[in-house]
């Protein structure tokens, strides 16, 4: 159930990116009164501190301390034990999680609250490298050291839950695929996402409803990559609050139900030193040969990573056939089947890489692939002919796994994996991988009383 009333205020507030002098001119005029420190946890939720704004200006901009355990815990904020950067042997002591100030932006659905994203550090000043920002950058600066800048587009699509005395069930039951013709609650929806995106500075392109029940999609503006996965890190959070003032929950699962596959495609170009993209191709020539080693990495060494693409029980039920997930580790031209599409026209064309669900965190999807291009790229690697048939029946390619076990055993003892990420990074989400599946192991489902109770 909607209000119908906008989250957008009648009256004109600070919006959008903030820079560190106009927060400090907000928080004087009291425009601003508190300020949100956070960051990426290994699910890509944002968690942190609400500070008041005079106290984080004042005592909290060389860094606030945390608990470590934010970046050793499972999807219920439960701590795990036996990682190496904390647990119950080291007592789960605290990081320092610096902010950076160039991120600061104001929160459109909280009325004077700011939020700014921060990064881990150890006491010594040394970064914690298992900090999914952390990883991107390391593989930003890899590529910068072969001499690219990577932009992304995020594609996001989740499924909108309405709340009943009988549980959740999807906002709507119908095929709404590319419908312009919305019922009023989720028109309402629509409007005050829209709204809150743009007056929080999230630059997006399009808002849609998909062909499962309850599914929408956003698609957001191509860029800087560091910036599109933090913009898509705050897009959860206002997503989750305009839905819940809707009266909805948004999930943002693989799979949410049986037989809906929801996604998180990353759109990805290279492009060099003088401003020019690296993927140009018109149409009827060669694709051009660094396009062609990055789709190789992607094909060859995404198998290896799956656990930061694909990191829950959950994320491999997604991959079924025919239903716009890949099921193989192939790649296409405007092949929506495949795990690789090359997809745009000129100076436009690019990767949309359609391997993570609606589940994963966007940091260390990018994180990645993009480990994979560059490994790629290096070794001057050569893909398979594209696939031009049913991509589900493509037997040439290497399937993608069956489960996280499967995953995980790929992962965890991959000298690859450790070459192009490093063994710490490696150990500490194959343990949260072992976490998850034991979680799962341990506790019988709805489903499985349905089907053993008769």
């Amino acid at each position: 159930m909607t209000t119908g009333k906008s989250v957008r205020p009648a009256t004109p507030w600070l919006s959008g990116a903030v820079s560190e002098k106009s927060l400090r001119d907000a928080v004087e005029a009291r425009r601003i009164t508190e300020i949100m420190l956070g960051f990426p946890d290994m699910q890509g939720r944002l968690k942190g501190k609400t500070f008041s704004a005079p106290v984080f200006l004042e005592r909290m901009t060389s860094g606030a301390e945390m608990c470590s355990y934010l970046l050793a815990t499972d999807t219920g904020m439960n701590p795990l034990d036996g990682f190496e950067l904390t647990g119950w042997k080291q007592g789960f002591g605290d990081f320092l999680v610096t902010p950076d100030l160039n991120t600061g932006r104001v929160l459109s659905t909280r009325r004077s609250t700011a939020i700014v994203i921060g990064a881990p550090f150890h006491h010594d000043g040394t970064p914690v490298t298992v900090d999914p920002r952390h990883m991107l950058h390391a593989q930003l600066d890899r590529m910068r050291g072969l001499g690219y800048e990577v932009k992304t587009g995020v594609e996001s699509e989740f499924v909108l839950f309405s709340k009943w005395d009988s549980g959740l069930v999807p906002a709507w039951s119908e095929n709404l695929d590319y419908a312009l013709d919305h019922p009023p609650d989720i028109s309402d929806f629509s409007r005050h996402l829209s709204d809150a995106m743009t007056d929080t500075g999230i630059p997006y392109e399009a808002i849609k409803t998909e062909g499962a029940a309850g599914q929408t999609e956003v698609t957001f503006e191509y860029g800087d990559s560091r910036e599109a996965c933090d913009d898509y890190a705050v897009f959860q959070l206002l997503t989750r609050d305009v839905a819940g003032r809707d009266g909805m929950v948004p999930a943002f699962m693989a799979a949410p139900q049986t037989g809906t596959s929801s996604g998180l495609h990353l759109h990805v170009s290279l492009w060099n030193e003088h401003g020019d993209p690296g993927f140009a191709h018109d149409r009827g020539e060669d694709l051009p040969p660094l396009m062609m080693h990055a789709i190789a990495g992607l094909i060859s060494v995404s198998p290896n990573l799956a656990p930061l693409y694909a990191p829950s029980h959950n994320s491999y039920k997604r991959y079924q056939p025919h239903s716009f997930a890949p099921t193989r580790y192939n790649w296409g031209i405007d092949h929506r089947g495949c795990a690789v599409r090359v997809t745009g026209h000129g100076t436009g064309t690019h990767l949309e890489v359609r391997l993570a669900g609606a589940d994963a965190n966007a940091y260390l999807v990018l994180t990645a692939y993009l480990a994979a291009m560059a490994h790629g790229i290096e070794e001057k690697l050569t893909p398979r002919p594209p696939c031009e048939g049913d991509a589900y029946q493509d037997r040439s390619t290497v399937p993608v796994y069956a489960d996280l076990a499967e995953a995980l055993q790929h992962f965890e003892h991959s000298p690859i994996a450790d070459s192009l990420l490093g063994k710490d990074v490696v150990q500490h989400y194959a343990h949260a991988a072992h976490a998850e599946l034991d979680w799962h192991r341990r506790h019988v489902t709805d489903t499985e009383q349905r089907r053993g109770i008769r």
